[in-house]
């Protein structure tokens, strides 16, 4: 009994974004120093991922972000988000990587409460309109980037 009453009071508690809700517009800096908000890229979907470099799903999903960013980065912003790691971690992963998304520093994971993030990776594709289409918990891989952008542009 305990336990069910514990999940109702979290569940009423629970202000994360959810599916068919505007995503929490937010301004952080990036990798260099420049400010990112999501509100400047929504003229265009844009896919955030939630991630840190010591994450073996999150180092497994990289060339595969990547490979989708090569194909779609003109169709779609893709903003990776870190989860408070030093800059300098992000920057190497980066190098390793050979990565040209744009990687944003949550120094403070800032970004978790609003986006209900438990861990990593986690991806949400949010609509031109800046709602948040689709959360994944967990690595994908390049031909389920494809399909949530697929399905993403075809609601719109």
């Amino acid at each position: 009994m305990f336990f069910i009453i514990s999940a109702v009071k979290l569940a009423a508690t629970n202000t994360a974004v959810q599916i068919g809700e505007k995503a929490p517009d937010f301004e952080l800096l990036d990798v260099n120093d420049n400010p990112v908000r999501l509100s400047d890229y929504l003229e265009k979907p844009v896919m955030i991922n939630f991630f840190a470099t010591w994450c073996p799903p999150c180092k497994e999903e990289a060339p595969e972000i990547q490979k989708f960013e090569e194909a779609y980065g003109d169709k779609i912003k893709i903003l990776i988000i870190d989860r408070a790691e030093p800059k300098i971690l992000v920057q190497n992963f980066i190098k390793e990587y050979g990565s040209t998304s744009t990687y944003v520093m949550d120094v403070n994971d800032s970004l978790a409460k609003p986006y209900g993030i438990v861990g990593q990776p986690e991806t949400f594709f949010i609509d031109s309109n800046g709602i948040v289409r689709e959360h994944i918990i967990g690595p994908r891989r390049f031909e389920q980037f494809v399909a949530s952008y697929e399905k993403l542009v075809n609601v719109q």
